[in-house]
């Protein structure tokens, strides 16, 4: 892997995290490819050098911004191996995240506009399957903040976390029924028990380091995370590992994870290998 060199300019304070990605393809024929795979725009200020999608071989692409506001990328891959690749520095505050615990429930009228589809079911998040089920466990339960962690220490404590859990088509009413899965399951099922208690959320995905905690450390992985409407603004909540975390870089927001994919292809491929990596530059790692 290249070394990226200590760039000037630096911020003062806070820390630099090194991120980014490498994924490995095959492909028997030309085949086209969305990737969500940039820094989210709003922490794009933050990063010492852009984190240009890269390719090997070299293809052309194209960018737009989906309806949720994330940066997606196109490409044709052709037939035979792709690598897909960026890696970058990004500065951070260095700081464990606040917890907002004051932040108040909004009643549905008073929701500005924008919220409101994050109220609604959605492919992953089966609000008319639960909402029975979100109401006798939480509907007593203090309003605000406290609700919503509430929901995050159920979830927490009721699924099993394991990579072997892992399926592209499970979604909220099945988490809570086997109540095994991956952070993104986590995410769902906190975000559909929110949203049946009439509070606006959303899925969320990005990096997440482990500054700040002691080893040993998992493989590194793309983090599933959310924000419930609280206060005025969005709160991060994070069921999977229900803790402030230091360095969590945000890529992509939607209703969930469907609206956020990292890539979606367009015909039959091989994966042959999957690298992602953020931690503190000024630390000893090993991919």
């Amino acid at each position: 892997m290249q070394q990226i060199p200590q760039i000037p300019g630096a911020a003062a304070t806070g820390i630099q995290i090194r991120l980014g990605y490498e994924l490995c393809y095959e492909f028997s024929q030309a085949t086209p490819m969305i990737l969500t795979l940039n820094v989210h725009y709003s922490r794009v200020s933050d990063l010492q050098q852009p984190d240009h999608l890269m390719t090997s071989p070299a293809l052309i692409t194209r960018g737009y911004r989906d309806g949720f506001g994330n940066w997606c990328s196109r490409i044709v891959a052709q037939p035979g191996k792709l690598r897909i690749w960026t890696d970058t520095v990004i500065n951070d505050s260095g700081l464990m995240e606040g917890q907002a615990t004051q932040a108040r429930e909004h009643s549905i009228d008073e929701l500005p506009e924008e919220t409101l589809v994050y109220l609604l079911g959605s492919r992953y998040c089966e609000t008319d399957l639960l909402s029975d089920t979100a109401w006798r466990l939480f509907g007593s339960a203090a309003p605000g903040h406290a609700r919503v962690q509430a929901i995050c220490d159920f979830v927490h404590q009721h699924i099993q976390f394991g990579y072997e859990f892992a399926s592209p088509s499970k979604t909220a009413w099945e988490v809570f029924n086997e109540p095994k899965g991956v952070c993104r399951d986590f995410a769902h099922l906190a975000v559909t028990l929110c949203r049946c208690l009439n509070i606006p959320a959303r899925y969320c995905t990005g990096y997440l380091t482990d500054i700040g905690l002691p080893p040993p450390y998992a493989a590194m992985d793309f983090a599933g995370w959310f924000e419930a409407y609280l206060g005025g603004r969005w709160v991060t909540f994070d069921p999977r590992n229900n803790a402030p975390r230091i360095g969590r870089v945000l890529i992509a927001r939607g209703r969930d994870a469907a609206d956020v994919a990292l890539n979606t292809t367009f015909g039959a491929n091989r994966l042959e290998s999957f690298k992602v990596w953020a931690h503190d530059v000024n630390v000893p790692h090993y991919f």
